[in-house]
């Protein structure tokens, strides 16, 4: 009698070059497709509103694309250690494949899943589809994992290049009679009362073969100018494939062979390896959305929470006309600009002195591509905190910044046109606040050392 091979798809919302799905099909039996929604499993962060939204959409893409293949995703909400094991008992499943995931938590989950599943004489193997290189194969000389971004993609590029893809499968062999499936809707991922995600709507379609047709446009329309106007958030410059990626839509070695085919893609492909360093480091620091990496910081002296300050950068009601800017394209859109997100976030730690987990946690809630890795590693390293960070003397003056990359005021006047005028703080009396309280960081590492 057949046994059936389970497919686990995760952050991995995709047909095309995913290992799992590809040694499933080479078993050469039926296949049942299945997506765990967990929101129980112990230190499983729960996601942001924007990042459900941007699931279900992409759950549903993926469900059509299997359905036309002639398999099924089966959806399921609870623990994954429990659910998993139910389905497969479900579907005899002889077979489970699933792609690696990095989290720490994502991580003891996985192990725990295997390890039953082996006790009870199934077939479990899992696959690198989700980075380039696996966190414990890029090491220093003395066999450590890296602290600074360059000498890291130095290491990466003197590997063997990244696998090449793997096709998309023509057909699939699904499990007739299979699972039954949770329904989608009833999940409640899209928002309702009140309904805000007009804006996503407007700016996104999330799915594989979006992926595929936004990686194409920009790799042959937009990538020219990518290095000389990237920087400037009204140039349309930018990939808008962090979303993509987050949720597996696309892979990063699709991403990576297609890009350097195409002259002048080294800048691009180094914010490829940006996402790497981020997920390696965070793959050594499981707590990264928590705790400052460098542990000096923990003395850092932040102020009582100004009762209307965080709740003003949020809305985009600071009166710096590009931070503002940003904070109404986030809310609108989903995302924000990478420069602008840097302004925004160090204007929040460093001018309004609140702490940088009140800002991760914000993006957590409303970027679509928002990951337990990128989001987290990116506020420490505006925060002075993390790995290879900008050193806190570093304030991004938003005035500057927007004269250098909005010196036309084109993004502001798209986003920010009818935002306050009066700043709710004096840019340079904060800055010397932030500096002040830095000292105290200092002083307190000196002590200790």
């Amino acid at each position: 009698m057949a046994s059936p091979s389970l497919v686990w798809f995760r952050d991995d919302l995709r047909v095309a070059d995913n290992p799992a799905l590809r040694a499933a099909i080479d078993r050469d039996e039926p296949i049942v497709a299945l997506f765990v929604l967990d929101e129980e499993s112990s230190g499983i962060r729960p996601l942001g509103g924007a990042a459900r939204w941007w699931l279900h959409h992409s759950l549903a893409s993926l469900a059509e694309k299997l359905d036309a293949l002639g398999a099924t995703l089966v959806l399921r909400r609870g623990a994954a250690e429990q659910v998993v094991r139910q389905v497969v008992s479900e579907c005899g499943a002889g077979a489970i494949f699933w792609n690696r995931r990095y989290g720490g938590a994502e991580r003891d989950v996985d192990t725990a899943i295997k390890t039953a599943l082996r006790e009870d004489d199934r077939e479990v193997v899992s696959f690198a589809g989700s980075l380039l290189h696996e966190p414990w194969t890029v090491t220093t000389g003395a066999g450590t994992h890296f602290s600074v971004f360059t000498p890291f993609w130095r290491a990466c590029r003197a590997l063997p290049a990244p696998r090449a893809p793997l096709p998309a499968p023509r057909t699939l062999h699904g499990l007739p009679g299979g699972p039954t499936s949770d329904d989608l809707d009833a999940w409640g991922l899209l928002p309702t009362r009140p309904d805000w995600a007009e804006g996503l709507r407007e700016t996104w379609v999330p799915g594989e073969a979006a992926a595929r047709e936004r990686l194409h446009e920009f790799l042959h329309d937009d990538l020219p100018k990518y290095d000389r106007a990237r920087d400037e958030p009204s140039a349309g410059a930018t990939s808008l494939l962090s979303p993509r990626l987050r949720w597996g839509e696309l892979s990063p070695f699709t991403v990576w062979h297609e890009a350097v085919a195409v002259d002048g893609a080294s800048g691009f492909l180094s914010e490829v390896g940006w996402r790497e360093f981020a997920w390696h480091t965070a793959f050594h620091f499981p707590d990264l959305a928590t705790r400052n990496l460098r542990r000096e910081f923990d003395a850092f002296p932040w102020p009582r929470l100004h009762p209307t300050h965080l709740e003003a950068w949020q809305r985009g009601e600071t009166g710096i006309p590009l931070v503002d800017a940003g904070m109404r394209e986030l809310w609108r859109t989903g995302f924000m600009h990478n420069r602008v997100r840097m302004v925004t976030a160090s204007f929040l730690v460093k001018n309004l002195l609140i702490d940088w987990r009140r800002g991760e946690e914000w993006f957590w809630d409303t970027l679509v591509d928002a990951d337990g890795a990128n989001n987290p590693f990116n506020w420490q390293w505006v925060a002075g905190s993390g790995a290879d960070a900008a050193p806190y003397f570093r304030v991004f003056n938003p005035e500057l910044q927007a004269k250098k990359f909005d010196a036309q005021g084109l993004y502001v006047s798209e986003w920010a046109a009818d935002a306050p005028t009066e700043p709710i703080v004096d840019l340079g009396e904060t800055r010397k606040a932030a500096l002040a309280a830095y000292d105290v960081v200092k002083r307190s590492s000196r002590t200790e050392a």
